[in-house]
């Protein structure tokens, strides 16, 4: 694989190949420790429709345009307060076709991964995370219009989800990072690092 995007937050400012969509009130690069430090605003959000006829787009999402085949990848560190607090990585085609990966945090209940949307409607894959963990590495990998969701268990990358999306074939789209928090402001995240890698 040839190397796109490095981006390690080692300076006062990111790359400018990122941008945001809806950037959140509070968040800086903490040079100390290399991290992209994010606290979200309350009601922010992605679903669309199902089971709640809900609909919501206002996540905080920093994100390149890549085209073509590709890997992407962070760590994130996250100190949630309220229900459904989320942080990880995005792919987004349009409002309406996107996947979103990240611990989302249940306060009773074992946290929980994983969210595709296609044609405006949201399929929530659960699967059980730790509750005595503060962190998860992820990555996603583009090969056409199917997506290859993974996250690293200390030992092993490990399967979360097989997808398609039924657009952006052959088109540039948007990858990166997200957090929102449907509920409550102040979840904490730090991002460690975003790489964008093409695949031959």
């Amino acid at each position: 694989m040839n190397n796109l995007i490095n981006e390690q937050f080692s300076e006062t400012v990111f790359s400018r190949i990122f941008q945001w969509y809806n950037e959140p009130s509070n968040w800086s690069i903490n040079n100390e420790t290399n991290r992209l430090v994010i606290y979200t605003d309350s009601k922010t959000d992605y679903w669309q429709k199902t089971g709640y006829g809900f609909e919501a787009d206002n996540g905080h999402f920093l994100y390149a345009e890549v085209s073509g085949d590709f890997t992407i990848a962070t760590k994130v560190n996250f100190y949630p307060k309220n229900q459904y607090d989320q942080a990880g990585l995005m792919i987004r085609c349009s409002k309406h076709c996107w996947i979103k990966t990240s611990v989302e945090y249940e306060i009773d209940e074992p946290s929980r991964l994983g969210v595709v949307t296609n044609n405006g409607y949201s399929d929530w894959s659960v699967q059980d995370f730790p509750k005595d963990l503060n962190s998860v590495t992820l990555r996603i990998k583009r090969e056409g219009s199917d997506y290859t969701v993974e996250y690293f268990d200390s030992y092993n990358w490990k399967l979360l989800r097989l997808t398609h999306l039924t657009e952006g074939e052959n088109e540039t789209i948007k990858a990166g990072i997200y957090a929102c928090s449907p509920k409550g402001k102040g979840y904490k995240t730090e991002f460690e690092y975003i790489t964008i890698e093409h695949l031959k």
